[in-house]
């Protein structure tokens, strides 16, 4: 394979590998607990919490719900790191692409 080819197939490859991260950027991911949702982009900025209340909650449970937000928010981060993974995984071999 000439220098030329294979230049031209690294830039290709990284044009897929920004393209990857730009729609992991910007896809939504929803965690959840039990009185809890949140939704989290890609790149791990908040977009919403959302608690879903079906009675007024008491001052002691605060402390449980502050762990319901807990799980939800790593739930959806775990989302967001299994998608990286499974959409950038296949690059992880390339030395000297970034």
């Amino acid at each position: 394979m000439n220098m030329q080819a294979l230049l031209k197939q690294a830039q290709n490859m990284q044009k897929d590998m920004l393209k990857a991260k730009e729609e992991i950027d910007n896809t939504i991911f929803t965690g959840e607990s039990s009185l809890v949702q949140v939704e989290v982009k890609g790149n791990k900025e908040i977009k919403s919490v959302k608690i879903n209340v079906t009675e007024a909650i008491q001052e002691d449970e605060i402390e449980m719900l502050e762990d319901m937000i807990m799980v939800a928010i790593n739930s959806a981060l775990k989302k967001i790191d299994d998608m990286t993974e499974e959409k950038m995984g296949k690059f992880n071999n390339i030395p000297g692409l970034f």
